[in-house]
Order: C-alpha cells, then sequence, then structure tokens
C-alpha cells in the first residue's frame, strides 16, 4: 500500500506567480490584439474574424477610441491561408469606417484568398467598411444595419493644389471600382448613393438599411449569424466537391 502511495504520480499546483503571470498574458493580449482566445468547436474548420470600431491605418488614434488595427488583422488573415485545418472565414463587420489605404488593403487580402469567405454587416459597416464587406465571396446584412455611402474625406492640413484633388480623386475611383467589382451594385447606382445631398444632414451621402442594400445589390443577402453559418459550410462542401473532381 505504502509503495502504491510513493508511485503515484503528484501533479503540483499553480503557483500564485504562475497565476499572476497567466492573468498578465492576458490583459497584454487585450491591449496589443483587443481580443483574447474566442471559445470554438473542438474540430470547428470555420475561422471567425471581427472587424470593429474605427479601422486604424497609419495614424495611432487616440486611446478611447474602439480600433481595429489593420496591421493585427494582415497576418491573421496569413495564417487562415496557411492553416490547413481552416476551411472557411466568418468576417463579424460593426466598423464606423477608418483609414482609406489600410481598409482596402484588408478588402484585398480578404478577397485575395482560396478559402470560402462570408462578411456579415452588423450594426454599421459604414465608409470604407462597404468595400471589406463586400470583399467576401458572400454578404450578408442584419435588418438593422446600416452602411453610409460616402466620398473620400480628408482630416488635418490639406495642400491647396491641384495635384491634391487628382489624388483624391483617384483614390476615390479605386474605391468605386472595388465595390461594383466584388457586388452588384451599377455603378451609376452607387455613386448617386454616394454623392446625394438629401440623406445625410450637412453631408454628401446615404445612409442604406439593411434590406436596401441587398436591393441595391451591394450585398447579397438580409441574414445573421446561422444563415452565415449555413452559407460558409455550403461554400466549403462545393469547394470540396470541385477539388475532389480535379483530383479524379
Amino acid at each position: 500500500m505504502e509503495k502504491e502511495l510513493k508511485e503515484k504520480e503528484i501533479l503540483p499546483e499553480s503557483s500564485p506567480k504562475e497565476e499572476a503571470g497567466a492573468a498578465a498574458s492576458i490583459v497584454e493580449k487585450i491591449q496589443q490584439l483587443g481580443q483574447t482566445n474566442v471559445p470554438q468547436a473542438p474540430d470547428s474548420n470555420i475561422h471567425v474574424l471581427s472587424i470593429i470600431g474605427q479601422i486604424e491605418g497609419h495614424i495611432q488614434l487616440p486611446p478611447q477610441n474602439k480600433t481595429t488595427k489593420y496591421e493585427h488583422i494582415l497576418p491573421q488573415l496569413i495564417a487562415i491561408e496557411q492553416n490547413p485545418k481552416i476551411e472557411g472565414l466568418v468576417i463579424l463587420l460593426n466598423t464606423v469606417g477608418g483609414d482609406v489605404e489600410a481598409g482596402l488593403a484588408l478588402s484585398e487580402m480578404i478577397a485575395s484568398l482560396s478559402k470560402p469567405t462570408v462578411s456579415i454587416v452588423l450594426g454599421g459597416g459604414h465608409s470604407i467598411g462597404v468595400p471589406i464587406a463586400v470583399a467576401s465571396d458572400y454578404s450578408f446584412i442584419v435588418p438593422t444595419a446600416t452602411m453610409t455611402i460616402h466620398p473620400i474625406r480628408l482630416t488635418g492640413l490639406v495642400i491647396g493644389v491641384p495635384q491634391t484633388f487628382e489624388y483624391l480623386d483617384k483614390m476615390q475611383e479605386r474605391v468605386i471600382q472595388f465595390v461594383i467589382n466584388h457586388s452588384n451594385i451599377k455603378e451609376e447606382k452607387f455613386k448617386d448613393l454616394m454623392m446625394d445631398k438629401g440623406n445625410l444632414t450637412r453631408d454628401i451621402g446615404t445612409n442604406v438599411i439593411g434590406k436596401d442594400a441587398v436591393k441595391y445589390g451591394l450585398i447579397d443577402e438580409v441574414g445573421g449569424v446561422k444563415h452565415a453559418m449555413a452559407k460558409v459550410s455550403e461554400l466549403i462542401q462545393l469547394q470540396n466537391e470541385e477539388e475532389d473532381q480535379v483530383i479524379q
């Protein structure tokens, strides 16, 4: 009996120092990435990525702003592309917009993924959030969500020369072309919504609500989480079937 007790393995309890270190690690992750590890199904082949608040680009925003840092999202997208266990991606969007070049960079990255992608606009997908929403293979918007479509605007010092206007015009055209190439909205309709003077108080543009975004062809379908999960599973199955046919 005494021998059996000696042979039993005794696991050491976590020391207060180790527990404090683990807690500090979680706090650091929240500060750096704005999130902790989200619990997922043990064998889930679908990754969920959230883009919330203001999209932060080359200029750091004040600490009170809720932001999505694009330099954190880009490597995550690369990791998703390289991870063989991940077969599909669902993107949750609730953003007020932000840096144009950062938003376009995220949009191009999402559009160039080889794995099926589905986006859901929750709350809002405003400004540069519009290209990100349409960059996926299929897009949803909840009934109460809105999307603000307006021209590009600059904050801060602007050099008053013709080249500045030309630069803005070309940047605006990049956004327009991306949206019409990755959605079913017509270029003329998108520009009309962008330049409308009657919808936004003291500003140019249009605030598009759920079903109207679908009616204009900007978003594919009105729906929420269950619809998005079902759609991405369907796209994964179709892709797997196509790959099997190629192998055969």
